[in-house]
Order: C-alpha cells, then structure tokens, then sequence
C-alpha cells in the first residue's frame, strides 16, 4: 500500500475507504455482508467506514425493497467521480507493480492468493 497512500492522501481517503468505494464501483448495489466479503472488511470497520462515506455522500444505503431490514448499498455520482478521479493513479500503480515484479509472476502470486483464501473460506464453513 505504500505505493497508493500518497494518492489516496491527496483525495482525503484511507485505504479502506477507497477499498469500499472501488468494490462499490466494480460491483453496483451489494448489500452490506456482500460488501464486507467483497472488500476484505470486517463487519464492524464496514459499519464505520460506512457511516463516514455516507455522510460525505460518497455512497448511497437503501431498503431493499424485497427485505426492508436488508440495506443495499451503491456509489452516488459523486462517489462516482472520485472513482473516476482516483482510479487512474491507482491503475499507474498497478500496471508499474507489474512491470517490476513482472506480469507472469504477478498472476501467479494472484491465483495463489485465491487458493489461499478460498481454502480458508472453506475451512471456516
């Protein structure tokens, strides 16, 4: 994360935060248990980071309307925009990680790192 924290300062996000915000945008409306999984966050720091980006209507929380105790959560346009305006510096980063450590490799610690979690996934069933 070192690489992304100077990007994410300028924008005024933590890592969490643009860690929600970018699931949100890859994935529409999830639910909060369906963000929390996504985003690698517990439930209780989901809860607060929540709570912080709503209230800086970055993100937007409905009542489902099949289950009013369901909430569905969404990016807002302007969570959008800071999508948009973060996004590409975060690609940069990405893409000169994969030059450096070399894309073959990189793949390859990624399809590790999907066993891994995968298996632990599955051992807490």
């Amino acid at each position: 994360m070192i690489r992304f924290r100077p990007v994410l300062r300028e924008h005024g996000l933590t890592e969490q935060q643009w860690r929600v915000i970018r699931t949100l945008a890859d994935s529409g409306e999830v639910d909060a248990s369906e963000l929390a999984r996504r985003s690698f966050l517990l439930a209780p720091s989901l809860t607060r980071i929540l709570q912080y980006l709503v209230k800086e209507r970055l993100v937007t929380r409905t009542s489902d309307s099949n289950d009013q105790r369901r909430s569905v959560l969404k990016l807002s346009a302007r969570g959008r925009r800071v999508f948009d305006s973060v996004g590409p510096d975060s690609e940069q980063r990405y893409a000169e990680i994969e030059e450096e450590f070399g894309r073959d490799r990189l793949h390859a610690l990624y399809e590790l790192l999907a066993a891994f979690y995968t298996t632990l996934d599955r051992d807490s069933l």
